[in-house]
């Protein structure tokens, strides 16, 4: 559930280095990146030996410029290659220090890969300059809700929870200079994923925001299988039916597993309520998805601040489900999670 407006933004000219990825892991691993006159190609079938625990492995390390890192994965979980892009710290290649992780969760619906969505449409690049953590933008789907589908019981491909919390965790962590903390973020699909992934696995990250985020699944059901109708022949492969399998849904609703966080859990939650806003063209007219969201994120909040979670709420009043806004609230959210990061 997110929306790719024109940006009016010219992506930077790309520095492809391709390289042996043998060659590339082991310098990743000692912290010693390659310089950008180091070309090779990275053969699709190599087999480095670092691995997740499910047999996941690094086809593909490309450094696309001195921060950004892009990953092609052999993943069982998706049955397929899957991507994500890592941004790292200005001065990685000197700075030895193991550093955590900030994951950054992409919208459904976006016409180009999810693993770009943050880079392609805001400044996040710019905005994270200063972060000593690896921003990990993993791809989701179009419509992958950040779980392993149901698929009436057999389960099996598409499994998004794995990818994201075994495979890509994993691989990120045995080839990069990391420690064990994390937090996570992201807009419309992915403040879904952001505060389910949360509240389905504490302890595993100290911090979480929800951009415009689907919080409340339970809130129309109906609503949230029609936009998945719009991507497979069956929706109820997600999770089952609203109805026959409500222990499913709940299991993944943020609104119902934020119980599962510890009392003083930092969380950041915002959203518009739909009518025009100041980052929207003149011309814009009334968002009923972002009033909907804004909705269930008022809940969320009552919901979280009672159960005694850190609550950090920006509730925005006028704005719709664009990118202006979500990169506004990036901004506003970083300190938050960064702080988490370095306790």
């Amino acid at each position: 559930m997110s929306r790719r407006p024109a940006t009016g933004r010219r992506r930077p000219a790309r520095r492809r280095i391709a390289r042996s990825l043998l060659t590339v892991l082991l310098l990743l691993s000692t912290g010693m990146l390659l310089t950008p006159s180091a070309r090779a190609s990275a053969p699709a079938d190599a087999s480095p030996g670092v691995r997740a625990d499910d047999g996941a492995y690094l086809t593909a390390a490309e450094r696309v410029d001195d921060r950004i890192l892009d990953l092609t994965i052999h993943s069982p979980a998706l049955g397929r290659e899957g991507h994500a892009r890592v941004l790292l710290p200005t001065g990685y290649d000197r700075d030895h220090r193991r550093l955590p992780v900030l994951y950054l969760l992409h919208g459904c619906c976006d016409s180009t890969p999810g693993w770009r969505a943050w880079t392609d449409n805001t400044d996040v690049v710019r905005a994270t300059a200063r972060t000593r953590a690896l921003i990990v933008l993993p791809e989701g789907g179009p419509v992958g809700f950040y779980s392993n589908w149901w698929n009436h019981g057999a389960g099996s491909t598409p499994a998004w929870e794995t990818f994201h919390l075994t495979e890509v965790r994993q691989l990120v962590e045995r080839t990069l200079r990391t420690n064990d903390r994390r937090a996570v973020a992201g807009l419309s699909m992915g403040g879904f994923g952001a505060l389910s992934y949360a509240g389905r696995h504490p302890g595993m990250f100290r911090s979480a925001a929800s951009f415009s985020g689907v919080v409340d699944t339970g809130a129309d059901p109906q609503r949230l299988l029609d936009v998945v109708a719009g991507y497979t022949d069956d929706p109820t492969a997600l999770w089952g039916d609203p109805h026959a399998q409500a222990d499913i849904w709940r299991a993944h609703n943020p609104y119902d597993v934020l119980r599962r966080l510890p009392r003083g859990f930092p969380v950041f939650v915002s959203t518009g309520n739909g009518t025009p806003g100041p980052l929207d063209p003149p011309d814009a007219q009334p968002d009923t998805l972002e009033q909907w969201l804004g909705g269930m994120s008022e809940r969320y909040v009552a919901q979280a601040r009672a159960r005694g979670l850190r609550v950090t709420a920006d509730l925005y009043g006028p704005g719709t489900h664009t990118w202006p806004y979500w990169e506004r609230e990036l901004h506003r959210a970083l300190p938050m999670l960064t702080a988490s990061l370095t306790k």
